[in-house]
C-alpha cells in the first residue's frame, strides 16, 4: 500500500467527521465572517488549537483568494520540515525514543525495529524502560520476531546502565541501529527528566555526537494533551522529531498541525494501525492531499 493510500485509510474518521467538512465549506469560496466562524470552529472540534487555528485563519485572509487553495498552502507551509532522519556517516545510528507510557512509545520501538531489519540493518533494542517488566517483555519479543539483540537487564536497573551497554555492545559488533527505549512515568516529571538527561550523558561517552535522534511519541487521540506532554519532553532533552500513534482511533487528526506549528518539531513517522508495518514516514504533502481531497 502506498503512503497516500495507508494515510487515506488511517485518516478516515478525521476526514468523515471534519475536514471533509471544511472542503465542503470552502469549496469555491473566499473568507468571509460567516464562513470564517464556521471554519474556526471545525479547526477547533479537530484539535488544531486554538493559537494555531488563529494563524490558519489569518494566513487564509492575507492570501485573499480561493479559501480552500489557501488552507491547503498555509497547511503545507506549517508542515514543511525536513523529515529525512539525521542517520550518521557511520553506524551505529543512535535513536531514543521517549514518551508517556500508554502512548505506544515500545510498540513504536519495535515497528521502527522492524522498518530499518526490513532495510537489511542490523539493529540492537535497549530495554531501558525498567520500571515497567511488561515493556522488557515486550521488546524481547520485538527482538526474537525481527531477528534484532535486545539488551535488557533486571526489572528495576538503572536504565543508564543498559543504554550504555547497548551502544557498547553496537560498537563491539559492527551494528548498524540502535534504538533505546526508555521510561515514560510523567507523574514524576522531574526525577524522569534528569534520568533522561542522564541515558544521553552516558550515550555521549561512547559516541560523543549520539543520540542521533530522539523521538518523542504522541498519542494522536489524548488531543491538546498531548501538546502539553510535548511541550515538557522539548524542555528536558532536544527532541529532534515526533512520532505520532493512534491516526486511525478516535483522532481528530488536527493535533499534527498543532504540534508542528506550536513546537516547531518535526512529524517523523505516523502510526495508524496495530500491525507491524503500521509505522510509516510523515509525508507533509501527502497527509494535506489526504486530508482535503474532495
Amino acid at each position: 500500500m502506498g503512503l497516500f493510500d495507508f494515510l487515506k485509510k488511517g485518516l478516515q474518521k478525521t476526514k468523515d467527521a471534519f475536514f471533509g467538512k471544511v472542503v465542503n465549506l470552502l469549496k469555491g469560496k473566499k473568507l468571509d465572517d460567516e464562513t470564517r466562524e464556521k471554519l474556526e470552529e471545525l479547526l477547533i472540534q479537530a484539535d488544531v488549537g486554538i493559537e494555531t487555528t488563529e494563524y490558519i485563519l489569518e494566513r487564509i485572509e492575507e492570501k485573499d483568494g480561493d479559501a480552500l487553495e489557501a488552507l491547503r498552502e498555509t497547511l503545507l507551509e506549517i508542515l514543511n520540515f525536513e523529515t529525512e532522519l539525521n542517520e550518521p556517516d557511520s553506524p551505529p545510528f543512535v535513536i531514543t525514543v521517549v514518551g508517556v507510557n500508554g502512548t505506544g512509545k515500545t510498540t513504536s520501538c519495535g515497528k521502527l525495529a522492524k522498518m530499518f531489519a526490513d532495510r537489511g540493518k542490523s539493529v540492537v533494542l535497549a530495554a531501558a524502560d525498567t520500571f515497567r517488566a511488561a515493556a522488557i517483555e515486550q521488546l524481547k519479543l520485538w527482538g526474537d520476531r525481527i531477528g534484532a539483540t535486545v539488551i535488557a537487564h533486571s526489572e528495576g536497573a538503572d536504565p543508564a546502565a543498559v543504554a550504555f551497554d547497548a551502544v557498547s555492545h553496537a560498537l563491539a559488533r559492527n551494528k548498524d541501529v540502535v534504538i533505546i527505549d526508555t521510561a515514560g512515568r510523567l507523574h514524576t516529571k522531574k526525577n524522569l527528566m534528569e534520568e533522561l538527561r542522564k541515558v544521553h550523558r552516558v550515550i555521549k561517552k561512547k559516541i560523543p555526537e549520539a543520540p542521533h535522534e530522539v523521538l518523542l511519541v504522541i498519542d494522536a487521540t489524548t488531543g491538546q494533551n498531548g501538546l502539553v506532554q510535548a511541550k515538557v519532553f522539548k524542555d528536558a532533552v532536544d527532541v529532534t522529531g515526533i512520532i505520532l500513534t493512534k491516526l486511525d482511533g478516535t483522532a481528530k487528526g488536527g493535533i499534527a498541525l498543532a504540534i508542528a506549528k506550536e513546537l516547531g518539531i518535526p512529524i517523523k513517522f505516523v502510526g495508524v494501525g496495530e500491525k507491524e508495518d503500521d509505522l510509516k514516514p510523515f509525508a507533509p504533502h501527502a497527509f494535506v492531499e489526504v486530508l482535503l481531497s474532495e
